[in-house]
């Protein structure tokens, strides 16, 4: 990976690394490590493990501190919340990471790019190359600023069908539905695009590389309307 590249995600990231290898590591899947004939970098899979750890730390005490009355059962299922894979690749996908992962020709061709194992991965592995590089204070302050920041939003994200589905039966106003409008690209890298109904009345559309995934962005798209037309 070029110099400029690891340099313009160092300022992304608000942090410059003194072990450069560290952040190098963190980015390369084991697909390209394997490609690899001379020169060859270590894949992140082992950096993932310790930044996994380290995140689960730190969204504890952070969950611990900010929720002095819930639970620990409420807690839990909280954690999860924040730190799963489709979480994580959200928060990846804001500072744009998965433009940076190296990764081998068969799984850059088959899309991996854009898949959210690897990305969510990635992010783990960053914090744990960040957690070698400067201990946990540095790991910490990158976990609160691209991960735990804005939660009330990214919650409204990552649950956005449930909450939708939950809006749409507690007011009565219809069914809901999703309809595939369009699904676009190569098998290995399709872009599918969503509407959301509520009866007959379309309430968000989304696109994403999954029906899944763009159904969720309709659901989110919704709420976002819903809430600027004075959702209680």
């Amino acid at each position: 990976m070029l110099e400029e590249k690891l340099g313009e995600l160092e300022q992304k990231i608000a942090y410059s690394f003194r072990d450069e290898g560290l952040l190098r590591q963190a980015l390369t899947h084991s697909s390209c490590a394997n490609e690899q004939k001379i020169n060859r970098t270590q894949d992140y899979e082992r950096l993932e493990f310790l930044g996994d750890a380290v995140l689960e730390l730190v969204s504890s005490d952070y969950i611990y501190r900010e929720h002095m009355d819930m639970p620990e059962g409420k807690m839990t299922k909280y954690r999860s919340s924040v730190v799963c894979e489709p979480a994580l690749a959200f928060c990846a996908r804001q500072i744009g990471l998965q433009e940076y992962i190296r990764l081998g020709k068969g799984e850059e061709a088959t899309g991996g790019r854009n898949r959210d194992s690897i990305i969510s991965d990635v992010m783990e592995a960053i914090i744990g190359a960040i957690y070698l590089d400067s201990g946990i204070d540095k790991a910490k302050s990158f976990i609160h600023r691209f991960i735990l920041s804005d939660l009330k939003n990214k919650q409204l994200f990552y649950d956005a069908k449930t909450i939708l589905q939950e809006e749409v039966q507690k007011d009565n106003k219809g069914a809901l539905r999703y309809e595939l409008v369009s699904e676009e690209g190569p098998e290995h890298d399709k872009i599918f695009t969503v509407e959301a109904y509520i009866g007959e009345r379309k309430v968000g559309s989304g696109v994403g590389h999954s029906k899944k995934a763009a159904e969720q962005k309709a659901a989110y798209e919704a709420l976002l309307r819903m809430d600027k037309g004075g959702r209680t």
